[in-house]
């Protein structure tokens, strides 16, 4: 058996990769304060919100909606639990088969979300779109498209479904 030389990084390599890893915890945890001080929600349970308030059914099967949450179907399963005890979500028996679930924004889900939606995407474009200039976002949707094709090929994650699309 031979031994490969590790593949490291080169010096132009290794400071992307830094300044990447930074914007890895910097960027979420600066999105999840914002929804956190201001409107007493985690960023998973406000995209599941979103999701939710979307569709005109304001309805979507578990498994669809952990998919457009960006959420494994156990953190999708305890964020439903949590927004299902504030009451802003319900779950019913899928309409079509009667076996899977589906979440249901309630009334004052969608008050909750929409209240909650400007100051979040405010701090959206604050920290994303405002710093970029010319062809900035398509270079970075480029890109990420990449990476999602590396990290996502099977698209179990609507972004790079959506990526796919385009």
């Amino acid at each position: 058996m031979t031994e490969q030389t590790p593949r490291w990084l080169n010096p132009d390599e290794r400071r992307v990769w830094l300044r990447l890893s930074a914007l890895m915890e910097l960027l979420p945890a600066a999105l999840d304060a914002q929804l956190q001080r201001d409107a007493d929600l985690t960023k998973t349970a406000y995209l599941t919100l979103a999701m939710l308030s979307e569709e005109p059914t304001r309805s979507l099967r578990m498994s669809e909606l952990g998919a457009r949450s960006n959420a494994s179907p156990s953190r999708i399963s305890h964020v439903v639990s949590r927004l299902e005890k504030d009451g802003w979500v319900r779950r019913e028996k899928s309409p079509n088969d009667g076996r899977g679930q589906v979440a249901v924004l309630t009334d004052a889900g969608y008050d909750k979300v929409v209240a909650s939606a400007p100051g979040h995407v405010e701090r959206v474009r604050e920290l994303v779109f405002d710093p970029l200039a010319g062809d900035d976002l398509g270079v970075l949707d480029a890109v990420m498209v990449k990476l999602l094709d590396v990290l996502d090929p099977d698209a179990k994650f609507a972004a790079t479904a959506l990526a796919r699309e385009v």
